[in-house]
C-alpha cells in the first residue's frame, strides 16, 4: 500500500505499537475498509501483540468503523495480545457508552495512560 493511502501513523514504543488515526472523519466505506486492512495487518501480517489505537485526531466515527474495531479486538484477543484505545473525544465516547462498547474495549484517556502496564 502506498504511503499516500495510509490511514494510520504507526509508532513503536518498546514492544508496543501505537497506531494513530490520521483522518478526522472515519465515515466513508472505502476509508473504513482501508483502516480495517491496516489494523488487521498489524496483527495478521506483523504479528504485533500489544496495540494502542489513538483517536486524538478523530472527530467522527461511523458505526461501520466501530464494526472494524470490534473485529480488531477479537483478532488481537485470539492472537493472545492486548488492545487499548485512547484519546477518544467525549462525543465519540458517548457512542461507545451507548453501544456498551466501553465495556468491550480497554479505553484510557491518554497515550501515556494506555502505555502504562500494557
Amino acid at each position: 500500500m502506498a504511503a499516500a493511502n495510509k490511514r494510520l501513523d504507526i509508532q513503536e514504543v518498546g514492544d508496543v505499537t501505537i497506531a494513530s488515526f490520521l483522518d478526522k472523519k472515519i465515515l466513508d466505506e472505502n476509508n473504513i475498509q482501508m483502516v480495517g486492512a491496516e489494523l488487521f495487518g498489524l496483527v495478521e501480517e506483523d504479528g504485533r501483540m500489544r496495540i494502542i489505537l489513538d483517536f486524538t485526531n478523530v472527530e467522527y466515527l461511523s458505526s461501520a468503523a466501530l464494526g472494524k474495531l470490534i473485529t480488531m479486538e477479537k483478532k488481537v484477543k485470539t492472537a493472545g495480545g492486548k488492545l487499548r484505545l485512547c484519546g477518544i473525544r467525549p462525543e465519540i465516547y458517548e457512542v461507545f457508552a451507548i453501544t456498551k462498547l466501553n465495556k468491550l474495549f480497554d479505553i484510557k484517556d491518554t497515550q501515556e495512560d494506555a502505555l502504562r502496564g500494557l
